[in-house]
């Protein structure tokens, strides 16, 4: 489900929800993202995290269904040693395919703007989870009223090293 501009935000009354771009849109940049990864053999596309602003690593997944490996490009932020993603498919409805194998099979690989780690995946609960989407809502103060767009809750997925 996706609100425009001046929409309410369910469950926020009187907050309108932010803008969120086409679906196209969004498939579009995501192509073109991968598309420079790819042809500038990976040395564009990826950044590291800084305080006020989340990084981007190409997560390698395998395929629940086909068993082929699969990769994305994905935001993340640092938390000690974990590597931490939100499971949002763009803010739309469906879960990402990626957290769908990872799910499936937990161990991947992330490249890093720095280096390649073999990573394992797990979804954040309780106390852990409140946290970890507080760092996220320093980064994004829009963050609540995107995740509102959703018919579930957005997952947090805590990449641990293996």
């Amino acid at each position: 489900m996706s609100y425009g501009p001046g929409v309410a935000v369910p469950g926020e009354q009187g907050k309108k929800a932010p803008y969120l771009p086409p679906r196209w849109f969004i498939r579009t940049a995501w192509h073109v993202h991968r598309g420079l990864y790819r042809l500038f053999r990976g040395r564009v596309g990826l950044w590291r995290p800084r305080a006020d602003r989340w990084g981007t690593l190409r997560l390698t997944t395998v395929g629940r269904r086909s068993g082929q490996q699969r990769a994305v490009i994905i935001a993340y932020v640092e938390d000690g040693p974990n590597l931490v993603t939100l499971a949002m498919n763009g803010w739309g409805a469906a879960e990402p395919a990626w957290w769908l194998n990872l799910q499936a099979r937990p161990e991947a690989t992330a490249d890093l703007k720095d280096g390649r780690r073999a990573v394992r995946g797990r979804v954040a609960t309780g106390a852990e989870r409140e946290r970890l989407w507080s760092r996220w809502r320093e980064i994004d103060k829009d963050l609540d009223a995107f995740a509102a767009m959703r018919p579930s809750e957005t997952a947090v997925v805590v990449l641990e090293p293996r």
